[in-house]
């Protein structure tokens, strides 16, 4: 993922041989937060993002838990990488994986049937988490999960747009959720407005810079005849 703007600092897929020990913590905390942020919408009950609306729906139709699916579908998206000429990364796998995990964790701590009270705070706070989270992963890295690797090949084969790529595909899997009878309300309407601006916040924080993006001005700068 590419830098989108002057104040978002260099996102693109740094080798993973480079300073491990500081970004695999950094990077399976973030996805074990995001994960957790998503079963903490879900308990709100106050709608989802669209790909957990998606979740939802298939849960209606197959014996698989929430994060089991999560799992599913980002394999079926890894597939169609292959015409899109993208390589997974450690990072890809790792997203696969421990977001299955912690999203079924955080569905079996958190009680059902909360006081609206409580679910509004929910939704808030699994808004804001979810942002965080994202810069944190991001930040450290090590290359884009299954859903983010299909936004950015079909808009490097298209030629399109990631932000026009990124909408159809999200109206797509909502509807599709929606359809399968995942659960859309406030909460997927909230999660669009204001999980980017909070990511977009957060990610200097924690965006990893590379060697040889840390060096001085002065020495990276050409010489001046």
């Amino acid at each position: 993922m590419a830098a989108t703007g002057k104040n978002t600092p260099p996102l693109a897929y740094v080798r993973f041989g480079e300073n491990p020990l500081r970004r695999i913590p950094q990077l399976f905390i973030g996805l074990a937060l995001y994960g957790f942020s998503l079963s903490v919408m879900v308990r709100a009950s106050l709608g989802v993002n669209p790909w957990s609306v998606l979740y939802e729906g298939l849960e209606n139709y197959t014996p698989l838990s929430f994060g089991a699916i999560s799992a599913v579908l980002g394999v079926l998206v890894l597939l169609t990488w292959i015409p899109l000429k993208q390589k997974p990364t450690f990072g890809t796998i790792a997203n696969i994986i421990v977001l299955a995990f912690s999203s079924d964790l955080g569905l079996s701590l958190i009680p059902e049937d909360l006081g609206l009270p409580v679910r509004i705070m929910l939704l808030i706070g699994g808004i804001v988490l979810n942002g965080l989270s994202i810069s944190i992963y991001v930040g450290a890295r090590f290359g884009p999960g299954p859903r983010d690797g299909l936004m950015t090949g079909a808009s490097a084969t298209s030629g399109k747009s990631i932000r026009l790529i990124r909408t159809l595909i999200e109206i797509t899997v909502l509807i599709i959720g929606w359809l399968l009878g995942g659960s859309v309300g406030v909460g997927t309407v909230l999660y669009a407005l204001c999980v980017g601006p909070v990511t977009q916040f957060c990610l200097p924080w924690f965006a990893y810079r590379a060697a040889d993006e840390r060096r001085p001005a002065a020495e990276a700068a050409p010489a001046v005849a």
